[in-house]
């Protein structure tokens, strides 16, 4: 299944697209939220009605997950273009859920921002609560779905700014478009090597594939299991790949560009950037 909402800020219709028809889902949940992931979602379209869905505005497709954790350097290419070592242990940090937006939504350069950054990144939602694991094949029983996500950036604050600590350069207003669906994992073949990529008004700027992980997602929820508990409906955002701003081979974002970020088979996202009022 595809899952997807539709519909203006606050106003979002629950959807589901299944062989090219779009079916509201109303009668069968409030909103793509944890509690209906949690419940296996639906299994057939059987009466649903169907949506016309053109023009309308494509919302996240999910509702705000009540914690966004991210995973840093978990791309061996990524760490040599950004001159760190490879981890020993997933690096992690937090962003705040209000900084959803949806796949075509404006996104927002900051006050005093030179230096912000996109990152395509394989998003994981969970349909249940995942603590203290017993194995990785644990782990990927509680996956709802995947998506992707754009993991915009501020680098002065998330390095120079930080504190210690990437969240201060990551949380910025509209800093995680995603969607614009939600795939269930019945559908992905082998998560572990889908094809990944950014563009920035046209022009390619990273294409990896998600076989460049370092920690895989089954491992990455297994260890992160053991210091913390998932709940259905969060998201689990699990690195990025070679080919952003930071390596100095690109400028970074100013007002008026365009980013896309896509991974195979779960869509793309396209945003353009504003300045922050």
């Amino acid at each position: 299944m595809k899952y997807l909402r539709i519909g203006h800020p606050g106003e979002e219709v629950p959807a589901v697209l299944h062989e090219n028809r779009y079916y509201d889902l109303s009668d069968a949940t409030r909103d793509i939220d944890g509690a209906f992931l949690g419940r296996g979602g639906i299994s057939t379209t059987a009466g649903f009605p169907e949506i016309d869905i053109a023009g309308r505005r494509i919302a996240p497709p999910i509702a705000k997950p009540s914690a966004i954790v991210c995973i840093g350097m978990n791309y061996a290419a990524h760490c040599a273009e950004s001159g760190a070592e490879p981890p020993a242990e997933p690096v992690v940090f937090y962003k705040h859920p209000n900084t959803i937006v949806g796949p075509n939504d404006n996104v927002e350069i900051p006050r005093a921002s030179t230096r912000t950054d996109w990152e395509v990144e394989l998003g994981v939602v969970f349909k249940q609560r995942a603590s203290y694991l017993e194995s990785e094949e644990a782990a990927l029983e509680c996956i709802a779905g995947f998506l992707v996500a754009n993991d915009l950036s501020e680098r002065e604050f998330q390095i120079e700014r930080s504190g210690g600590q990437f969240s201060k350069g990551k949380a910025c207003p509209t800093f995680t478009p995603l969607g614009p669906h939600l795939i269930t994992p019945d559908e992905i073949e082998d998560v572990q090597a889908l094809r990944m990529w950014s563009k920035v008004n046209g022009e390619i700027r990273q294409d990896s594939n998600s076989k460049d992980m370092i920690f895989s997602v089954a491992r990455i929820i297994h260890h992160m299991s053991q210091f913390m508990a998932f709940d259905a409906g969060d998201l689990l955002l699990t690195g990025t790949p070679e080919g952003v701003a930071l390596s100095g081979r690109f400028p970074y974002l100013e007002a008026g560009d365009v980013v896309s970020v896509g991974i195979e088979g779960l869509g793309s996202t396209r945003n353009t950037a504003l300045d922050a009022k």
